[in-house]
C-alpha cells in the first residue's frame, strides 16, 4: 500500500546529526530550531520596541527643537534603522504564517537565522547610533563619536568574538 504519508511511517527515526549527544529526528531538530529562534526574536522585539518607541517620542520633547542639522540627520537615520530593525524581526512571523502547513519549515528556519543576524546588526546600529547621539547632545560630537565607537567595540567583543572564541575552546576539548 503506497497510500502511507511519510507522517505516518515510524522507520523515520534516523538521527539528525549523530554524535551531538541528541537523539532528534531532523523535523525534531527543525522544530528545536524554530522554538529558539522564537525565544531570541521575543527579546530581540521587546528592545527594538523600546528602542524604537524612545526614538518616536524623542521629536515631540521640548529640547528637539535644540538639535543642530547633523543631529537631526542622525536622529532620522536611526528612526529609519530603528523601524526597519522593528520589521526585520517581525518577518520570521510573516514567513511562517505564509508557509505554515507547506513543510517548508527547513526554508522558514534557513531564512530566520538569517534574517536574525540583520536584526542583530539593526540593534547594534541603533544602540551605538542612539548613544553617539545622546552624548554628542550633551558632551559635544567628540564625545558622541567615542561613545558610539565604544558601544560598537562592546557589541563586536560580546555578539561576535565571545561566541567564535567559546566556539573554537569547545572545538579544541572536544578533540582532547
Amino acid at each position: 500500500m503506497d497510500d502511507v504519508t511519510p507522517s505516518d511511517r515510524t522507520d523515520d527515526r534516523i538521527d539528525a546529526v549523530p554524535g551531538d549527544g541528541r537523539d532528534e529526528t531532523e523535523n525534531e531538530r527543525l522544530d528545536r530550531n524554530w522554538s529558539e529562534m522564537l525565544q531570541e526574536l521575543r527579546v530581540i522585539q521587546t528592545g527594538t520596541q523600546i528602542l524604537t518607541g524612545f526614538l518616536l517620542a524623542a521629536v515631540f520633547q521640548s529640547r528637539f527643537e535644540e538639535l543642530d542639522d547633523y543631529q537631526r540627520t542622525v536622529y532620522l537615520c536611526l528612526v529609519v534603522t530603528s523601524i526597519l530593525t522593528t520589521v526585520f524581526g517581525l518577518t520570521p512571523v510573516s514567513l511562517h504564517r505564509a508557509l505554515f502547513r507547506q513543510r517548508k519549515k527547513a526554508e522558514v528556519v534557513h531564512a530566520t537565522d538569517r534574517i536574525l543576524q540583520f536584526t542583530m546588526l539593526g540593534v547594534a546600529l541603533t544602540l551605538a547610533g542612539t548613544g553617539m547621539l545622546i552624548f554628542d547632545f550633551v558632551f559635544g560630537r567628540v564625545g558622541g563619536i567615542v561613545i558610539g565607537v565604544v558601544i560598537l567595540l562592546v557589541v563586536v567583543l560580546l555578539w561576535i568574538v565571545v561566541p567564535r572564541v567559546v566556539r573554537h575552546s569547545r572545538h579544541i576539548e572536544l578533540r582532547a
